[in-house]
């Protein structure tokens, strides 16, 4: 707690002398660029870690593996602890959490240190984004969360599209020590913004901590990451992966039950009787199932597929990026002027076309048109985040807002989770991947029904977004002269 009254009192700046709907968003941005950013860029070092800590490159996976596990179980915590010692001490704090834990991976003298420094980071990233949202939210008028939600959304693909680029970089060039070393002045910068630009934010008295809530959903998370995380890899036994899935069904089903008799659950299931809520955790999920694929895939693609190095392989995939930056200029005027329902229809099976397509690439296809798809793809797909995480809170009242945030962090998480382990099926039907860590050389003519696949099932969510009334949400698209008929139901 004294460290948190520490942090609380570093602010020196008044933060009414900063317009929020400028600095707060771009706060937020810094602190989820350095979660995104960490949770791809060790892949590609992978190699030079495991040489140099003289462990297998199999073993490696237990580090990526522990970042994810401890996501999973502190995200639910993340919502309450907010209520309890403020939003605003709690983001620094996390900040800081992650910063420190990012030093202590550079540092690693073995593989068990690493992994300790990773679940003390994932305990950071945990906090940072559900809490970052939850600020957002309380410091930004709705109308004006959609632009504000567009540049939060940008370093959620940045992250992703630069992380194998930079590590492959700093791996061939550099000590891969460097690739931690990085989030230090990120996360310096991030902190010294944060405490001048947020203020104290009030928010719902705190209501008594659902223990036996977290410790369930802290086991049937943990268990249901762990198993998609290691699905199709082939690199630990299939009955462990199917224990992992077992378990997680049974901890989540008694959680079920115990979450629609609690008065005050961990995470409160009763928050999907909220229709645009429901419509935009269920069919977001579907969505990025779909485009949780593409960080796996693509590599793959073009170093096996097409033969060419990481380094021109994240060249290419950097391009998304530069799609993803370029939607917040359209964002808002969109929303504006086609709706949530609409946009989100079209946006869904544009999407999904331009994911399919990309598996038509070939070896010998211009650059610029590989470019040119993957910018466009990468526009569209952050579109699609923008509004669905707009849509989750459009109808949430604020004394349920901190839980709604944490229920929908976990959705995204392991979601995304899921589009790896859907892709890493996918690609084990392929012939000759029944052993996947020995094949050099994969026929680029089988990513085509892979992408088709993962395209599809971000198609798919258009089957729960076509649910929405026309003028759901409006009160954060400013579509229509009605607010949404889509009306919240009272706190319980």
């Amino acid at each position: 707690m004294r460290s948190l009254n520490r942090i609380d009192a570093l602010s020196k700046s008044p933060p009414a002398a900063v317009r929020p709907s400028m600095m707060v968003p771009l706060v937020i941005a810094c602190a989820l660029f350095m979660e995104t950013l960490d949770g791809t860029v060790i892949a590609t070092a992978i190699p030079a870690i495991a040489r140099d800590l003289d462990e297998s490159p199999l073993a490696l996976n237990l580090a990526m593996t522990a970042y994810m596990l401890s996501l999973a179980v502190f995200i639910p915590l993340s919502g309450w602890l907010a209520d309890r010692f403020g939003a605003r001490r709690i983001f620094c704090a996390a900040i800081v959490v992650f910063t420190l834990s990012s030093l202590g991976c550079a540092l690693a003298v073995d593989l068990n240190t690493l992994i300790l420094a990773r679940v003390c980071q994932g305990m950071g990233g945990s906090m940072m984004m559900p809490v970052g949202r939850l600020i957002l939210l309380r410091t930004i008028p709705k109308n004006q969360f959609v632009k504000a939600m567009s540049w939060v959304v940008i370093p959620a693909l940045v992250g992703p599209a630069v992380g194998p680029l930079l590590g492959g970089f700093i791996a061939t060039y550099w000590s891969w020590r460097w690739i931690f070393l990085i989030n230090l002045p990120i996360g310096a910068l991030g902190l010294f913004l944060a405490l001048r630009h947020i203020g104290p934010i009030t928010g719902p008295k705190p209501r008594k901590p659902d223990i036996a809530g977290f410790l369930m959903l802290g086991l049937g998370l943990g268990s249901f990451a762990f198993a998609i995380d290691n699905l199709g890899r082939g690199i630990l036994p299939a009955w462990s992966v199917v224990a992992g899935f077992a378990v997680a069904a049974v901890t989540l089903t008694i959680y079920g039950r115990h979450a629609l008799l609690s008065r005050y659950p961990a995470l409160d299931l009763r928050l999907l009787r909220i229709p645009t809520f429901r419509i935009a955790t269920v069919g977001g999920s579907v969505f990025r199932v779909g485009i949780g694929t593409v960080p796996f895939l693509l590599p793959l693609m073009f170093q096996l597929g097409f033969g060419l190095s990481p380094l021109e392989s994240g060249a290419l995939t950097f391009s998304t990026a530069i799609g993803a930056m370029t939607m917040k200029v359209v964002a808002t005027w969109v929303l504006r002027r086609f709706g949530f329902r609409t946009l989100l229809t079209w946006n869904a099976l544009m999407s999904g076309v331009l994911l399919a397509a990309t598996g038509l690439l070939r070896p010998d296809t211009p650059y610029l048109i590989v470019l040119a798809l993957l910018m466009v793809s990468g526009f569209f797909r952050s579109l699609q985040f923008t509004c669905f995480n707009a849509l989750s809170f459009a109808d949430v009242d604020d004394a349920r807002m901190s839980n709604a945030t944490s229920f929908s962090s976990v959705a995204q998480q392991l979601s995304l989770g899921m589009g790896v382990a859907f892709a890493a099926l996918l690609l084990s039907l392929v012939p000759g991947m029944a052993d996947g860590h020995t094949v050099q050389r994969i026929d680029p003519d089988n990513f085509l029904p892979i992408f088709a696949a993962a395209g599809l099932m971000c198609a798919a969510s258009w089957l729960w977004v076509r649910k929405l009334t026309p003028d759901a949400g409006a009160v954060m698209s400013g579509f229509g002269r009605k607010p949404s008929s889509n009306a919240e139901l009272p706190a319980e």
